[in-house]
């Protein structure tokens, strides 16, 4: 599948304007970075599809048609930023616990533990019964057969993944639940009037005093995300001028490079949904929201009222999206994860790791080996701000609250019907230095920032921040 095969699918399943498509150009193909996956196709199609989306949105509040383009390359760079972020000059402190990463099972098999909050890390050594050490839990998960131990760590509610092959995972009932979900999903879940975008933040009486300098101008989000995925995607609303107030639990762990690399664009609030006083506060926030975009395991937040239904009737009009790990439906649904836990789990780390020890005489491998990148976090991200601007350009249209579902093991089964890459390890791994043209330097609370530009271009309008990233809290809860 070719990166302009991909988008067009996408844009496609979303039933949005061909004509628009005649608008868009694309650059590159794959291999771009050592994979056997498209991850450039993938790349190029969802920044793209989120590129167009604002320029369609930017079309129908203006009456201007806009080029995009995009190409792999610098779209592959964004979906590193993680990776490419400077502070001061340097890469800021990496806080990845030791005791993440792969580890051998009593059966040969490899299980993957993520320990970089320190809450999991605790409920990991006491399910294994032992120190923080890298080499005591590695011992101690000697004497785990793999599938055991997944499971035990899962009914612990632990971040954990057995690395499976595809045909493993296909034979999962979460694998089924996934292959009978779309990519997607768009779905219209109240009445309301139509509703051009940014009238929530108008004079007040649901006028805007002037015509929109950018396609999300005056659009309100919600940002109740943390890590990759979702704070991708309201990091791509606010490029496009939405006004995102991002929402934290006071009490919720963070990796400090995330929350600079992400917070690009947002201002940064507290609540502690605990208590109900915050419960009413948010209530007020979305009240006056477009957009009520959150990554809490599903049904979590609706357990405290904040069902996209119940959105809907509290704030008539509004777009939810609902960003998860291994989607809404299936007996995983509830089940914690990130990215790399998905890629273990799904197939994708073993045909990587296989590809690479290919001619070495070890099967099926010696040393796991995950993509090059957060695909399936920043693939999902920007899915996510997609299916957003798509139903607020619906909202606009026909009227209708609306939601919109992803989740990272729906883009991975996607990545992996994409086919592979011949040869595509092969190629060089590209350093901060490769990918310069691809950077852009802002200043910071953080201190002087070199950070991944956005990669969509847009003719008419080119997407930026208008305000740096700062420190979880800095603002108050209030539009």
């Amino acid at each position: 599948m070719t990166p302009r095969d991909a988008l067009e699918h996408l844009w496609m399943l979303a039933d949005c304007d061909p004509a628009a498509l005649d608008l868009l150009h694309m650059e590159g193909d794959d291999p771009v970075l050592p994979s056997v996956f498209r991850v450039g196709a993938l790349a190029a199609a969802t920044t793209g599809a989120a590129g167009l989306a604002a320029a369609q949105i930017y079309g129908l509040r203006s009456g201007r048609a806009q080029r995009v383009s995009v190409d792999v390359r610098r779209a592959l760079a964004a979906f590193r930023s993680e990776r490419y972020l400077e502070v001061e000059g340097g890469p800021p402190i990496e806080l990845r616990h030791p005791v993440t990463g792969y580890f051998r099972t009593r059966d040969g098999r490899w299980i993957q533990l993520h320990a970089n909050f320190a809450h999991h890390l605790e409920g990991i050594l006491r399910v294994l019964g032992c120190t923080g050490e890298r080499e005591a839990v590695a011992r101690a998960i000697l004497g785990w057969d793999g599938a055991e131990l997944d499971s035990a760590l899962a009914q612990a509610g632990l971040c954990a993944a057995l690395i499976r092959s595809p045909r493993e995972w296909s034979a999962l009932e979460q694998a089924k639940a996934i292959a009978n979900l779309p990519l997607f999903e768009i779905e219209r879940i109240g009445d309301a009037p139509p509703e051009a975008p940014g009238t929530r933040a108008g004079n007040g009486n649901g006028a805007v005093t002037r015509p929109a300098a950018r396609p999300l101008e005056g659009v309100r989000v919600l940002d109740l995300t943390r890590i990759i995925a979702g704070p991708v995607a309201g990091r791509t609303l606010a490029s496009h001028g939405a006004d995102v107030l991002l929402v934290n639990g006071p009490h919720l762990p963070n990796i400090a490079p995330l929350v600079i690399d992400n917070g690009r664009g947002k201002r940064s609030a507290t609540l502690d949904l605990r208590e109900r006083e915050a419960c009413e506060t948010l209530r007020g926030l979305a009240r006056g929201a477009d957009v009520f975009l959150q990554s809490y395991r599903p049904g979590a937040l609706a357990a405290r009222g904040f069902a996209p239904e119940e959105m809907a009737r509290l704030a008539p009009g509004i777009v939810c999206v609902s960003v998860s790990a291994y989607g809404h439906q299936g007996p995983w649904r509830e089940r914690r994860g990130f990215d790399s836990l998905v890629q273990s789990a799904s197939g994708i780390v073993w045909t990587e790791s296989v590809e690479a020890s290919r001619g070495s005489g070890v099967e099926p491998f010696a040393k796991p080996r995950p993509l090059p990148c957060q695909a399936l976090d920043h693939a999902t991200g920007y899915l996510a701000a997609f299916g957003a601007m798509v139903a607020l350009a619906r909202r606009a249209t026909e009227g209708g609250s609306w939601h919109v579902r992803v989740s990272l093991a729906q883009t991975g089964r996607w990545l992996q019907t994409m086919g592979q890459v011949e040869n595509g390890q092969h190629v060089a791994d590209p350093q901060a230095g490769d990918v310069a043209d691809c950077l852009e330097s802002m200043d910071s609370p953080f201190g002087r920032l070199r950070v991944a530009a956005s990669a969509e271009a847009l003719e008419l309008t080119p997407p930026y921040f208008a305000r740096p990233p700062v420190p979880i809290g800095t603002d108050a809860p209030a539009w």
